[in-house]
């Protein structure tokens, strides 16, 4: 349903991811265990979906629906909901739901991401000579540090 949205509003099929399955599925039965919806429930997001390897990624949640149509079509109709689902050069999704034992509102989390293929930073050796050193000094930022320029709501943009 969601590689249908993208591909409608001219963006790339994502298929379903088990790592960003597993921190959506962490992220939802936090939420329900508190009964709290909270993009922070866990810790950051960028810290959380880090494990993925994804250059950039987002993070949709939700409660109250019952069924996965319906949390689509309320993240549709939300503007900074719509835009994590629209994510440029995303590739891979993973969407998890768990009930509230307290109150039995279903909470929901996807995770969307992409930019896989971007090279990682090689490790640095224990003893650099002068040349490497000076080398590390004039290297951009990190992936990690680019990836979140805004942040409105808790989701980074």
């Amino acid at each position: 349903m969601i590689s249908d949205f993208r591909l409608k509003h001219g963006e790339k099929r994502v298929t379903l991811d088990a790592t960003l399955t597993r921190i959506a599925h962490d992220q939802a039965q936090a939420m329900a265990a508190k009964d709290q919806l909270d993009h922070d429930v866990l810790g950051r997001f960028n810290t959380r979906v880090s494990p993925a390897g994804a250059g950039r990624a987002a993070e949709n949640i939700a409660y109250g629906y019952e069924s996965f149509p319906k949390t689509l079509d309320q993240w549709i109709n939300s503007s900074g909901h719509r835009k994590n689902l629209l994510l440029p050069g995303a590739t891979r999704v993973g969407v998890a739901s768990v009930k509230s034992a307290k109150t039995g509102r279903t909470y929901w989390a996807m995770v969307i991401a992409g930019d896989y293929e971007r090279p990682k930073p090689k490790a640095s050796p224990k003893s650099p000579s002068k040349e490497s050193k000076q080398a590390n000094i004039a290297k951009p930022k990190s992936r990690a540090a680019e990836s979140c320029r805004l942040k409105i709501l808790s989701l980074c943009l």
